[in-house]
């Protein structure tokens, strides 16, 4: 039994000897689209004998640097063709990396190496959520038996773990989700004509929502409402026709009886 304690505790040794890393836990970082977000060292105060290194991407692209010696913070602001240019700050107390005005692009894994006694590494999966439109509902004109809905958003790019539901008062009545939303997005809804209940479609992702709520009175008018108001358009549009032909032919008749008096003038000369 103490042979095989030795042995493990050599073995931790070994391991810890090989890698020379402590820590490397991941975090989870969830933030909106122009928002700032700051990923702690959580260090207190840098010592002198400290470098710290903050990287990002799959290929560990060196995007910050801190000296201990003398608190010098470089930030290499042209890395991946400038994608942090003018974003990037640092604590120079404490090593913590401040991203400002934040976009999708910086969506990714971040490393952070502390190197001092012991080489202690922290990781973060930063997630950037874009800002959601806002849901448009429009009615399905082409049935009349009964009010057909459909709320819908179209060709809005880099928007990922999204949902759309509906919402009858607070129950919800369906919903659909999608990972990446490039294309139109859509979901239906058949309510009764003359329908008191509040309906409402919600476009939502982990962090934010936008609502659409529904006017009943507005887009669910009967086939017959419907009917009058376009025989009443295409009334006053005939008339508008009728119009325009009278007065083209008054004025018509009018220049070809200043011609013919301008002639008769000119005979008479």
């Amino acid at each position: 039994m103490k042979k095989m304690f030795l042995l493990c505790v050599y073995l931790c040794l070994c391991f810890c000897g090989l890698t020379g890393v402590f820590g490397d836990e991941m975090k989870s970082v969830s933030v909106m689209e122009g928002e700032s977000v700051t990923l702690h060292t959580d260090i207190t105060d840098i010592q002198r004998d400290d470098q710290i290194l903050w990287k990002f991407g799959l290929q560990k692209s060196l995007i910050a640097r801190i000296n201990g010696a003398n608190r010098d913070i470089s930030i290499n602001a042209d890395v991946l063709n400038g994608r942090f240019r003018d974003r990037l700050q640092v604590n120079n107390q404490t090593g913590d990396l401040i991203i400002t005005n934040i976009t999708t692009q910086h969506t990714g894994l971040y490393q952070v190496i502390i190197n001092s006694v012991k080489e202690i590494s922290y990781r973060f999966n930063v997630i950037v959520y874009a800002c959601l439109p806002v849901p448009v509902i429009s009615r399905n004109v082409s049935q009349c038996s009964n009010c057909s809905l459909l709320c819908s958003v179209i060709n809005v790019s880099d928007v990922r773990d999204v949902s759309m539901s509906w919402y009858k008062g607070n129950s919800l009545l369906s919903s659909i989700s999608v990972s990446d939303l490039n294309i139109r997005l859509s979901l239906p809804l058949e309510v009764e004509y003359q329908d008191t209940n509040t309906y409402r479609c919600v476009l939502n992702n982990p962090i934010t929502n936008q609502t659409q709520h529904l006017n009943i009175t507005h887009l669910c008018q009967t086939c017959s409402a419907l009917t009058i108001i376009l025989i009443c358009c295409a009334a006053v549009g005939c008339l508008m026709i009728v119009a325009s032909v009278l007065i083209f032919c008054i004025c018509r008749k009018q220049k070809n009886t200043e011609q013919q008096g301008k002639l008769t003038l000119l005979l008479i000369m």
